[in-house]
């Protein structure tokens, strides 16, 4: 009998079934307990809905509900509290499979569960398992590459002000912003008063109502998904 369960961390991908990695199918076949994370906006997580189509069999499900908030007592309570749950099925003895949109390293939850876990359960084997990010799907869909040669690259997380994004842009080639759907109008505003960028907008990478423009400003009257993504590209000589 085994003392504890694995904890896996299994990236799925931006969303399209098809970038969800050979080793990650492998885990998810024979796992016991899937951990799914969610929203209270969601009606089925983002990651789980990847999951089925790929998966080849029925799981045990551990849904945890981690609020869209930006305070933080409020976030530390709910990793708390799934920390807990998580926990409770690995000293079972059960492998847990935390699956997140994306890659379990790059802005996801899968992270403050993984310090709770190392913390309080030092014993617990961790296993993470990447996946493809959005920060490379969404040029792949855009047929633009990132950087290239010396060109540096920043990924910049929805929780930035004006002042912060005018630094980064002159230090950087290309800047990739997360989750910009409700602040791109103030961005692309923003951006006007550059001459020398190029800007591409990605949003639901990877899934059938994929939308990849590289003129942004054609869909700020639009009702965009929290999965949306801009890419700002210094224009070449």
């Amino acid at each position: 009998m085994k003392l504890t369960g694995i904890f896996y961390g299994i990236g799925v991908g931006p969303g399209d079934p098809e970038l969800v990695t050979l080793k990650a199918q492998k885990i998810l076949s024979r796992v016991d307990i899937l951990c799914v994370p969610k929203s209270r906006m969601e009606k089925e997580s983002l990651a789980m809905s990847v999951v089925r189509a790929v998966a080849d069999r029925e799981h045990n499900l551990l849904e945890l509900e981690f609020p869209m908030s930006m305070d933080r007592e409020i976030l530390e309570q709910s990793w708390q509290n799934a920390g807990r749950q998580v926990a409770e099925k690995l000293m079972a003895g059960q492998d847990v499979a935390f699956i997140t949109i994306g890659d379990p390293t790059l802005y996801s939850t899968f992270g403050y569960l993984l310090r709770f876990i190392k913390l309080n359960y030092p014993q617990v084997p961790v296993e993470i398992v990447p996946g493809v990010s959005s920060i490379t799907a969404c040029p792949a869909a855009l047929l633009e590459p990132l950087v290239e040669g010396d060109e540096k690259l920043a990924v910049v997380p929805a929780a930035y002000n004006l002042d912060d994004l005018k630094n980064i842009i002159d230090l950087f080639d290309t800047v990739v912003l997360m989750k910009v759907n409700r602040r791109l109008p103030e961005i692309m505003q923003f951006l006007q008063q550059y001459d020398n960028l190029q800007t591409f907008f990605v949003s639901r990478c990877g899934y059938p109502d994929q939308l990849t423009t590289a003129k942004p400003e054609t869909v700020l009257a639009q009702n965009l998904h929290y999965m949306s993504l801009l890419v700002v590209k210094k224009s070449k000589p």
